[in-house]
């Protein structure tokens, strides 16, 4: 079977509670607003606006809407088989402390695509909190995991050519 009869067209699928709407169809997506909120996050300071397109071009998003509003996301980046990546969460701050956080985390967690898979990754500094509350742990082995990170790599400075 060739591997391109494989490919995994994800789901779309929604979410309704009072207000609000979670959505995997990626045409709702406003990039303003993601770009917006990424580029003065912990994480993505300064990220460009190709680079979070790109990012949402190659991956599963789930947006969070008010009405025709983005007012949060999560991505997963995944092989749909055995592994998921899981990052750029956000909620909109004044949007926050209404559970929508944990809403966005349960539908995630829920959606039929996502199941089975060996392994599940996230980086946090500031809501691990949230991900226990919806079955998250520390890595257990975290001896077995390397990475290569680049911190500052939206916001250091760029070689000056000479012309």
């Amino acid at each position: 079977m060739p591997l391109e009869s494989l490919r995994v067209e994800p789901t779309r699928l929604e979410w309704r509670r009072d207000a609000y709407l979670i959505s995997t169809d990626p045409s709702l997506l406003d990039l303003e607003v993601i770009h917006g909120f990424l580029t003065r996050s912990t994480w993505s300071t300064g990220i460009p606006r190709e680079t979070v397109q790109r990012a949402l071009a190659n991956s599963f998003p789930f947006g969070l809407y008010q009405g025709d509003r983005q007012i949060g996301m999560a991505r997963v980046t995944t092989d749909f088989a055995t592994f998921a990546y899981l990052c750029d969460v956000f909620v909109l701050e004044e949007f926050r402390g209404r559970g929508l956080s944990r809403w966005l985390m349960e539908a995630v967690h829920a959606h039929p695509d996502l199941q089975g898979f060996r392994r599940w990754l996230l980086a946090t500094s500031t809501a691990a909190a949230l991900y226990r509350k919806v079955g998250w742990s520390p890595v257990a082995r975290p001896e077995i995991f390397m990475e290569i990170s680049v911190q500052d790599i939206y916001t250091r400075q760029k070689p000056t050519g000479t012309g």
